[in-house]
């Protein structure tokens, strides 16, 4: 199954951890890193703090998506995330966006796609850097919903 998750950081050394998570998830038992985007740099929405560092990352995997999400879950708190609130600041934080074309609805627990990834310039962004005809279910092409969000700063890091 074809996997996409978002990965953000802003506390820290958001770039590093970033890094750090890709290597985890490339190293990542029962799935095989297929695909990177760029970093990206991003100001936060409805949340404070200091920029966040964005990345996609799609993954090759054989874990059903409960499985997955919680492997994404423990390279969270491999690196001391913290939740005291939504939308806090975090030391890292790995989001499930699509499983295959799959529509999950578990909530809370699990809801894919990612209830708001068609409105993050910080999810569009890679995304079409890397897959731009990928197309969310329920919703459309990335590459079509990113002309939406052009109001979202967004800035590729070198």
């Amino acid at each position: 199954m074809i996997a996409w998750v978002g990965i953000g950081a802003n506390l820290g050394d958001a770039r590093a951890n970033v890094l750090d998570a890709l290597e985890r998830l490339a190293r990542l038992p029962g799935a095989r890193l297929v695909q990177t985007s760029s970093l990206y740099r991003t100001a936060p929405i409805d949340s404070s703090g200091d920029d966040y560092v964005n990345a996609v990352a799609m993954l090759d995997t054989d874990l059903d998506a409960h499985a997955l999400l919680q492997a994404l879950f423990a390279i969270e708190q491999a690196h001391g995330r913290e939740r005291p609130y939504r939308n806090a600041p975090r030391t890292l934080d790995l989001d499930l966006l699509l499983y295959g074309d799959e529509i999950i609805d578990d909530a809370p627990t699990l809801i894919v796609p990612h209830p708001r990834m068609h409105e993050r310039a910080f999810v569009l962004a890679p995304l079409a850097e890397v897959a731009p005809d990928l197309v969310i279910p329920g919703r459309g092409a990335v590459s079509a919903l990113l002309a939406t969000v052009g109001d979202q700063g967004i800035a590729r890091l070198a």
